[in-house]
């Protein structure tokens, strides 16, 4: 297996597809394939390595899951309590429905409060303004700042669905991260470090980069009309009003598949208990059998693009993660968990078949289909040569 993936992502740096890559795949014994190539940042030298530090955006949102089920699992938080109840800025949100002609924001009281569990599930009705043009319009009406300002007022945004009836991608886990710093009374990045990194020895994994992290980090790349991939100077804001549990976080690949293979053990690696049975069966069990994840459409440079991985396939989401409800031709079975980054970060757990893989680029926007591609032949060759 580790030359045909090796030949798979060298080849693929090497044509120009993608920058460079870092991809890990494990079972639950241990790492059966590692391996880094191209370049951290197109037109300097430092090659991407296994100790390459990158913006794992949404990524992050597991791993607030995973803090605020301990915190469930403590009797500190009851999943199907009003979120208000613990955060309670939650409850003032209102429901924009409409514009009037001079353009202003049209909001009606939600009919049901929005709860935790609604949080984990992506379905209390909070949006992304990059998904959504009436956010993006309410915004300008109203001065509210982007998510990505680091700014706790962004999360004062209304909801644009009603709490419980569908899948809409938003800043639910970010509220979910702000939840478990009320409840602790403690930075999340202390919470992460204490209850789940310093125990997993994920020493990399981090909101606010070091100076050893930052000289690793790969350069995220932007890119043109015509598709040409431009470094960029971006990076997470480094001292925000909030941490965003919802896509703040850095981390080495090697990191982020150790976080995977405690789930796929069942709760603990290395002799460290992070969670408990119901918890990991609450990550394991699809949570909203009657919707389905819809794909996300984004605006990019190349044109219009719909992010759907599993090609018109329902799927569902369990706590954490979305779960696909058939094979998949990659290879990957019904019931296995995944998400992604939008940097173009990638992961999936297998239960059945004992793997977890991680597939690490740095490329915006999300859903750039050259790493697709790239990703869905790595997935695919891991299936064939196990």
């Amino acid at each position: 297996m580790t030359a045909a993936l090796d030949t798979i992502l060298s080849e693929a740096a090497r044509a120009g597809e993608i920058p460079g890559v870092v991809a890990m795949v494990a079972n639950r014994d241990g790492l059966l394939y590692e391996g880094g190539f191209g370049t951290r940042r197109l037109g300097a030298d430092a090659p991407m390595t296994p100790d390459t530090v990158a913006w794992i955006a949404s990524m992050t949102k597991a791993i607030t899951t995973v803090a605020l089920l301990q915190l469930v699992e403590e009797g500190r938080v009851d999943l199907d309590a009003p979120a208000s109840t613990y955060a309670p800025e939650i409850g003032d949100a209102a429901l924009l429905h409409d514009f009037d002609a001079e353009g202003r924001p049209l909001t009606r009281t939600p009919a049901r409060p929005v709860t935790v569990r609604h949080l984990l599930t992506h379905t209390a009705g909070y949006t992304y303004d990059f998904a959504s043009s009436a956010l993006r319009k309410y915004m300008k009406a109203t001065g509210l700042p982007a998510t990505n300002t680091g700014r706790l007022a962004s999360l004062g945004a209304p909801l644009v669905g009603e709490p419980g009836e569908a899948f809409i991608y938003g800043i639910s886990t970010d509220w979910a991260g702000r939840i478990v710093e009320i409840v602790t009374g403690k930075p999340l990045e202390t919470v992460f470090r204490e209850r789940i990194f310093a125990p997993l020895g994920m020493t990399d994994t981090m909101f606010r980069l070091g100076a050893d992290q930052m000289a690793r980090r790969a350069t995220v790349h932007g890119v043109t009309e015509d598709g040409t991939y431009v470094p960029t100077e971006m990076v997470v804001v480094q001292e925000p009003e909030f941490a965003s549990g919802g896509g703040g976080l850095y981390a080495t690949a090697g990191d982020y598949l150790t976080f995977l293979r405690m789930i796929l053990a069942g709760g603990s690696l290395g002799g460290e208990r992070i969670l408990g049975a119901e918890s990991i069966a609450g990550l394991m069990t699809d949570q909203i059998p009657q919707l389905s994840v819809p794909a996300l459409g984004l605006m990019s440079p190349m044109g219009l693009r719909s992010a759907d991985f599993f090609r018109g396939k329902p799927t569902g989401w369990t706590l954490g993660f979305q779960q696909n409800r058939e094979q998949t031709p990659e290879g990957r079975p019904a019931g296995a968990l995944s998400w992604a980054g939008f940097a173009n970060t990638f992961y999936w757990i297998d239960p059945k078949n004992g793997l977890a893989g991680v597939f690490i680029t740095q490329i915006v926007p999300f859903f750039d289909p050259r790493a697709i591609r790239v990703f869905r032949a790595f997935e695919t060759e891991v299936y064939r040569g196990r």
